[in-house]
């Protein structure tokens, strides 16, 4: 049986899930490997497994990874071998592994191989080592192919944190911690303890002990982007905040000094661009007429966003997708002016304070 990693997460995360047999786990993408682990390792204890793990350091080691398996402990109902190393199985080994594989269909045993490999492409994936796993195992495709899989991985992990994100929280998010995977499970780990320590307790207790793997916390904690704002910490003396109220007040020099500070601190483009982009739209649909309320225009701030579309005339503001295109094409390197520079320029346009004449 073959799945993506989208398919087996939340299957694995069910109360009873069988375990015995081989496991191929493939990707280069190390978080989804430890993900795939710990939600196997509650149902290994839970069924008294004995947890080991080999390193393949070269084709021999296989001969170690049998040894393991045909041994059973005393004390141990099976054992569980997590396998890293990309040396592939000789033929003998092959035919061991066939046969390890349809025992534990039998009920011969129940003895779990997980394997861990680097992403294995299709020309791999039809060779005769690949064979017992893809015909009597479980492989596991733990790669991501665009940007919903990661959103939908992560709002797996927030609901086991306790956590429901609003849209534009989650857009913020992946904004803030430039769409990396590790950086964004990271911030939903501070979040659950800033914002659900109660329920983080709750979790951390049935992880470490032999309860049901998939029980949840019972009610979640709905963040939105005013909560996400105040939770993300940064070490600049200024944040996009700070920008985005100095450029709908019209301050330039204000919208200088912040950009100069966020560049300083190495703040990610991606959220600098992210902020500059958002004003600036909603600028372009309030002036087409919309209503602030329903752009999610904050109450507080509808002042100041209507005191920078009397700044600006619609001429003006049409040459502003331009400028974040190429605000964004220099952030991936593909024009060779800086970004910094140019995100100046669209942070200093929207305060009023232009820098070349449009041409």
């Amino acid at each position: 049986m073959q799945d993506t990693f989208i398919q087996a997460y939340p299957k694995l995360l069910q109360p009873s899930v069988a375990v015995a047999g081989l496991w191929l786990a493939h990707g280069d993408e190390p978080l989804l490997s430890q993900w795939l682990i710990d939600a196997l390792r509650p149902h290994w204890r839970a069924q008294n497994y004995a947890i080991k793990r080999i390193e393949l350091v070269s084709v021999k080691s296989w001969q170690e990874v049998l040894s393991e398996l045909v041994s059973q402990s005393l004390f141990d109902d099976a054992s569980a071998l997590i396998v890293t190393g990309n040396h592939k199985p000789d033929k003998a080994v092959i035919a061991e592994l066939e046969r390890f594989a349809i025992d534990a269909q039998t009920g011969a045993h129940s003895h779990s191989l997980l394997w861990l490999t680097p992403k294995q492409d299709k020309r791999a994936q039809t060779s005769k080592w690949f064979a017992p796993f893809a015909q009597y195992g479980h492989i596991i495709d733990c790669n991501l192919y665009n940007e919903q899989q990661r959103q939908q991985l992560l709002q797996i992990q927030a609901q086991q944190f306790g956590l429901t994100l609003s849209q534009e929280a989650w857009q913020l998010l992946m904004s803030h911690t430039e769409h990396h995977l590790l950086s964004a499970y990271q911030t939903l780990w501070r979040l659950s303890y800033l914002f659900a320590p109660q329920l983080m307790a709750e979790v951390d207790s049935k992880n470490t002990s032999h309860e049901n793997p998939s029980s949840q916390p019972l009610t979640n904690v709905a963040l939105d982007i005013n909560d996400l704002q105040a939770a993300l910490v940064s070490d600049a003396q200024f944040s996009v905040f700070d920008l985005s109220d100095a450029m709908l007040a019209g301050n330039s020099a204000q919208v200088a000094k912040i950009i100069f500070q966020l560049k300083a601190t190495d703040e990610p483009t991606t959220l600098v661009l992210w902020a500059i982009s958002k004003d600036m739209r909603q600028i372009i649909q309030l002036m087409d007429g919309q209503d602030p309320q329903a752009l999610g225009i904050w109450r507080s701030k509808q002042g100041l966003y209507q005191q920078a579309c009397r700044r600006h005339s619609k001429a003006q503001t049409a040459t502003w997708p331009v400028l974040l295109y190429k605000c964004d094409q220099a952030i991936k390197g593909l024009v060779r002016q800086p970004a910094w520079e140019l995100l100046l320029q669209a942070a200093l346009e929207l305060s009023g304070q232009r820098l070349f004449k449009a041409h």
